[in-house]
């Protein structure tokens, strides 16, 4: 472990960009009774504007970058009177109590406490009053091309590409069109995509017009007991804990794909919260389904939750749209 922090700190060390303190943004959500802020305290933020044109060469140095971050710990952020401390990985989460009518997406200004100069937008969504239901979907292999089954496609995909080359799957598009009946069902989104792709996933969504919501990404640091961030099964399946814990009056749809373990994640969600999964959609990015994946369809299925799994979702049958009006087109 001891090694593992100190490599961590050498490549920070090497790679570290000068700059004053800032405030990067993040996507936050609502409880019953707060308002979730999330963002972190940087030194420095790219803020490069992609060119489809440009080389993968010119790619991978940009996105290597975001990697490349110079965290600030121990730096108060306020906002509408509350005030929390970034921690040793720049992160930081205020929660500030929740509006009596607030509706849909709202906007907090937040400052670091000793540079109000600093001031930025922070975005948190709060379900509508009329919302019949939620949406939790995976991204990589789910919502956007990426070839997470495969880790050199994976790496060679992420780091090659830019928001404009990257691709949004049609029909994820439009099951999500679909899904959020513009703007009355909450969607969030959970990956094992690291933090540092926060603004790049945003600029790919917004291109493609895909619905936006709060993500839950994955902190790739060096851990105290010497693990780099939660593994992808703990990470997801904390994540849909805190989505439906967050909102518990609704049920929610669960979208992912074969490629991973998104359905072992979602028959636990299944177990953990009977009664509140509407139905689990997964995408197949390979012609096989591993086993592991089809058991635990199976499982789920047998708890009384309607799954499918394919190539796409253009043409889903009913029965795992219970409640969904309209079609995917």
């Amino acid at each position: 472990m001891r090694r593992l922090k100190s490599a961590e700190r050498l490549i920070e060390t090497l790679f570290q960009r000068s700059g004053a303190p800032m405030l990067q943004a993040y996507r936050g959500y609502a409880d019953p009774n707060h308002l979730v802020l999330q963002g972190r305290v940087l030194s420095a933020v790219r803020r490069d504007a992609p060119d489809p044109d440009q080389s993968r060469w010119t790619n991978f140095k940009e996105m290597a970058s975001l990697f490349f971050t110079s965290e600030v710990a121990d730096v108060p952020v306020r906002a509408d009177g509350v005030t929390a401390r970034s921690n040793a990985e720049g992160y930081v989460t205020l929660k500030l109590p929740r509006p009596a009518d607030a509706a849909g997406w709202l906007s907090v200004d937040a400052e670091l406490a000793e540079a109000p100069d600093t001031r930025v937008a922070m975005p948190a969504l709060v379900p509508k009053p009329e919302a019949r239901f939620g949406v939790i979907s995976d991204i990589d292999d789910t919502m956007m091309m990426t070839g997470a089954h495969s880790l050199a496609r994976n790496l060679w995909t992420t780091f090659t590409g830019n928001a404009l080359t990257r691709r949004v799957f049609p029909d994820s598009k439009a099951l999500m069109d679909r899904l959020a009946e513009e703007g009355r069902n909450p969607v969030y989104y959970v990956s094992s995509s690291p933090w540092n792709l926060h603004a790049f996933l945003d600029k790919v969504f917004a291109r493609a017009g895909l619905v936006p919501g709060p993500m839950f990404l994955r902190d790739l640091g060096i851990s105290d007991d010497g693990v780099v961030g939660a593994s992808h099964q703990n990470h997801k399946g904390a994540a849909v804990d805190t989505i439906l814990s967050a909102n518990p009056g609704l049920a929610f749809f669960l979208l992912g794909d074969t490629g991973q373990k998104d359905a072992q994640v979602y028959l636990d969600a299944v177990k953990r919260f009977p009664g509140r999964i509407r139905a689990v959609l997964l995408r197949e990015p390979v012609a096989r389904t591993n086993r592991k994946a089809l058991e635990a369809l199976l499982e789920i299925e047998a708890l009384g939750v309607p799954t499918y799994h394919g190539r796409n979702f253009s043409d889903l049958p009913a029965r795992v749209l219970p409640g969904v009006t309209g079609d995917i087109r």
